[in-house]
This record gives structure tokens, C-alpha cells and sequence, in this order.
């Protein structure tokens, strides 16, 4: 092992962390109750790859079980003013009775949008509605739930986005592709709620880089 190996190895620590949300999307999930009414609740477990998004949820979440029942979601994004909404529904449950499991932290709450001074928006083709004030919201189905988890406390959860919804604000003028310039997911860092710092460069297959400056500059 050379010197400079020893040396980065020195400035690590082994360490045990209760948590890994090590800088993920927040997204606020709407789903249907048993009575069709909207479920609203905050995430940060989930992945895109094509026109997929994989979700991670608690087994005995009431999101997991109004999917398991109807499988129509709404993955909204929010940007990071929003953040006191998203921590407003952080304590509440659409489930009642709450599950024992959930009884020490959580409370019962019927009416999420209510209480997180959002508003219900109507999807283009799912029946869960978007949420009005998050600037991109994904209208999506649920293709399967899969036990995760050595002890299968999770359910990951593979879902087909069908229609995409975006701010103008956001949207490079003239293009289908959302303005990397113009948007900001929340992010949640090891419980903690952060935006996006400037941007430092992009990738080399990125469709926006001249198209969204241009816009900046016409702006």
C-alpha cells in the first residue's frame, strides 16, 4: 500500500450511521383511500431509470397498502421552499387505527392536503391527484411490490410513469426537457432539507446545456 493509500485511509472513520439518506429527492406521494379520498405523503427513498421510478416504502405504510389495493400514484416533486409542508407531514398517518409500530411518533391525520396547506390538482389520467404548488409531478402506475429488507419491513415498489406534468417556469421554452438552471429538487440530507448548490458542469450526454443557457440568456 503506497503512502497516499495510507493517507486517505487514515482520514476515514468506520462508522455505524443509523441512517443512509445520503442526499435523495424529497417526493410527495398521492394515492386513493379505501373511501377515494387523497392520501399525501412525503418520501425520499426512490430512483428513476427511463420512464421508471422504484419507491421504497415501510411494509406497513398506508401508501404501500393504498397501492397494493390501486396501484395509481402521483410522484410530485417539490422545490426546496417548500420544505415546512413536506415537514408539516412528516408526523401524520392516513392509517387508522395507527399501527403499533408507528404509535410513539405519529398521529392520525384524514385530511393531508389540509394540513399541510397544499392543494389537490387533477391528474390527466391516474385518479390520485397532483399536487398543485410542486412544480413536476409524475402521474404513474405501480407494476409491482416486492419485499425488501432482511426482514421484509420494506416494499420496493416499481412504478411506470404514464404523464408528466411541469411548471412552464421550469421548462426549456421550445422543448420537451425540464431547464437544469431554473429547477431545484428538495433534497433531504440525513434529515436534513437542502436545495442544490450551482451547478458545476454537466454530463456529456446532456440535451439542455446549450438550449437552457440560451434561454437564460434570452431571459
Amino acid at each position: 500500500m503506497n503512502t497516499a493509500t495510507v493517507g486517505a485511509a487514515a482520514r476515514h472513520l468506520d462508522i455505524s450511521p443509523s441512517i443512509l439518506y445520503f442526499g435523495t429527492p424529497v417526493a410527495l406521494l398521492t394515492t386513493l383511500n379505501d373511501d377515494g379520498t387523497p392520501n399525501l405523503a412525503p418520501m425520499s427513498s426512490a430512483w428513476a431509470l427511463g420512464r421508471s421510478v422504484v419507491l421504497g416504502l415501510g411494509r406497513d405504510s398506508h401508501t404501500a397498502r393504498n397501492l397494493q389495493a390501486r396501484p395509481e400514484l402521483v410522484i410530485n416533486l417539490p422545490s426546496p421552499d417548500l420544505w415546512p409542508a413536506v415537514e408539516a407531514l412528516a408526523p401524520l398517518t392516513g392509517a387508522d387505527p395507527v399501527p403499533d409500530a408507528k404509535k410513539a411518533l405519529y398521529r392520525h391525520e384524514g385530511d393531508k392536503f389540509g394540513a399541510a396547506g397544499l392543494s389537490p390538482l387533477e391528474s390527466a389520467v391516474v385518479a390520485p391527484p397532483c399536487v398543485a404548488e410542486c412544480p413536476l409531478q409524475l402521474e404513474a402506475v405501480a407494476r409491482s411490490l416486492t419485499p425488501g429488507g432482511a426482514d421484509g419491513h420494506f416494499r420496493v415498489i416499481e412504478c411506470e410513469v404514464v404523464h408528466v406534468h411541469a411548471a412552464a417556469s421550469i421548462v426549456v421554452p421550445g422543448t420537451q426537457h425540464i431547464d437544469p438552471g431554473a429547477w431545484s429538487p428538495l433534497i433531504y440530507n440525513f434529515r436534513h432539507y437542502h436545495g442544490l448548490a450551482p451547478e458545476l458542469g454537466h454530463n456529456f450526454r446532456s440535451e439542455t446545456a446549450d438550449g437552457a443557457a440560451a434561454g437564460h440568456r434570452a431571459g
